[in-house]
């Protein structure tokens, strides 16, 4: 019987040992934006092709991440949504607990750009009648992959070039892949200097998701 709880136990840690690495939590955020090639990974997580593919085995291994051919490239994939509901609320958990992580957190999310506590049901039902402008600042793929309902993309590389589409007589509620991105965090830096009203989202589309909010995809 002790063998067999040792078994148990090992099959359920094979999830633990994938995800006790900074960089394959990162790459789980960014697949939560949709699917994406090593190459792409290795270049957003900011590390080798080679190092990316061992991470990727890794998440595979425990079957984290899956995988589709097209034409000569590898297409990584979360497992299911189940997978960003893990990353969420694993660094929910951190959060709360860690004051480290806090502290850090609030280095991003400056006071009074923030929408902490607004409810986010509020702000879909003033995005859809348009009193506010979500603004998604994401790469575009990552923007058909999924996206908060009502929002417009505007990548932040070409924010400052086309900064006289955006009106200025309605708030601007900008986000990107989450709490730990910095994109949202520029954008509402830009908009403020600017002459914008701009508010920091920091839920991106998993943290969205697990609210049990919908999600938009791009036809």
């Amino acid at each position: 019987m002790r063998e067999l709880k040792n078994q148990l136990y090992a099959q359920v840690a094979r999830i633990g040992k994938a995800v006790a690495s900074p960089k394959r939590l990162e790459f789980i955020e960014l697949l939560c934006q949709g699917e994406k090639t090593v190459e792409v990974l290795a270049a957003q997580a900011d590390i080798s092709v080679k190092l990316a593919s061992a991470h990727l085995k890794e998440l595979r291994l425990a079957r984290l991440v899956e995988t589709r051919k097209e034409g000569k490239y590898v297409q990584y994939r979360l497992a299911s949504t189940s997978v960003a509901d893990l990353w969420v609320n694993l660094r929910s958990e951190a959060e709360e607990r860690l004051v480290e992580l806090q502290v850090a957190l609030a280095s991003i999310v400056q006071h009074g750009d923030e929408l902490e506590g607004v409810d986010r049901a509020s702000i879909l039902k003033r995005a859809k009648t348009g009193e506010v402008l979500v603004l998604d600042v994401r790469p575009e793929e990552e923007f058909a992959a999924g996206h908060l309902p009502h929002a417009r993309s505007l990548p932040i590389d070409e924010l400052r070039k086309r900064l006289a589409e955006l009106p200025k007589d309605v708030p601007v509620v900008a986000y990107c892949r989450g709490p730990f991105c910095l994109m949202a965090k520029d954008a509402v830096e830009l908009l403020l200097k600017k002459g914008y009203r701009a508010f920091h989202l920091t839920d991106g589309v998993a943290e969205w998701r697990a609210r049990g909010l919908p999600v938009e995809q791009s036809t």
